[in-house]
């Protein structure tokens, strides 16, 4: 029996059947979760699995910051060896750079401790940083941050703290230390701060007042 050849066949045209479904997809609505699909297996490790209503709870944004915002599913490395999948509650225009910039991180084998909305945390930013949470969108002063906005994200807060220039300030979170030699950790010649450079992000060790190594944002 010609197995080889007939299994063959059958996934070049499954293969042209998803393009062609991909193609026919019509524009994704406001609040839907996107599914990243690469490296998903039964081993992987679920880190976060909301609904857009239950990621949003709670938060004192307008409805107006609500309807920008996406919800979608990322997959990593994480601390333990494990591949995890996790979720990012961001502005819809940066979505599928983020996206991207996940599944760059994951080929780098870059690690990502978890990646969970900050619903979890009760809208608090620094117990998530404490936990060393990667997250997007956090709604707090919008003229000051652009997390509130969801259009800017944080990697690894406890491995990359923000460090005061000239200022005599503990690092955030506090007692964190930067240490490059820990995957996970960035510095300015690090390929995940380049890949975020040319999706045009600034990276937060660029500020005037400290070294926010963990923030990447984008106007």
């Amino acid at each position: 029996m010609k197995i080889l050849p007939l299994l063959f066949s059958i996934l070049i045209c499954v293969s042209a059947c998803d393009e062609n479904k991909k193609q026919d997809q019509p524009p994704r609505e406001a609040g839907e979760t996107v599914v990243m699909a690469e490296s998903v297996s039964a081993d992987t490790i679920i880190d976060a699995e909301y609904t857009f209503d239950e990621a949003v709870m709670g938060t004192k944004a307008p409805q107006s910051i609500i309807d920008q915002l996406e919800l979608f599913d990322v997959v990593y490395h994480s601390t333990d060896g494990q591949i995890h999948k996790g979720q990012i509650l961001s502005n819809k225009k940066i979505a599928e750079e983020i996206r991207e910039l996940f599944l760059f991180m994951l080929n780098e084998a870059f690690v990502v401790e978890k990646a969970v909305p900050i619903v979890r945390y009760n809208w608090n930013d620094s117990l998530s940083m404490a936990d060393n949470n990667s997250y997007s969108f956090c709604f707090r002063n919008i003229g000051y941050s652009k997390h509130a906005s969801g259009m800017a994200i944080d990697i690894n807060p406890l491995f990359n703290p923000l460090r005061w220039k000239k200022e005599y300030k503990p690092n955030q979170p506090e007692g964190a230390v930067s240490d490059t030699t820990v995957n996970g950790t960035l510095h300015p010649s690090h390929p995940v701060v380049e890949a975020f450079r040319k999706k045009g992000f600034r990276w937060g060790h660029t500020f005037s007042k400290y070294y926010d190594d963990h923030h990447f944002e984008k106007n």
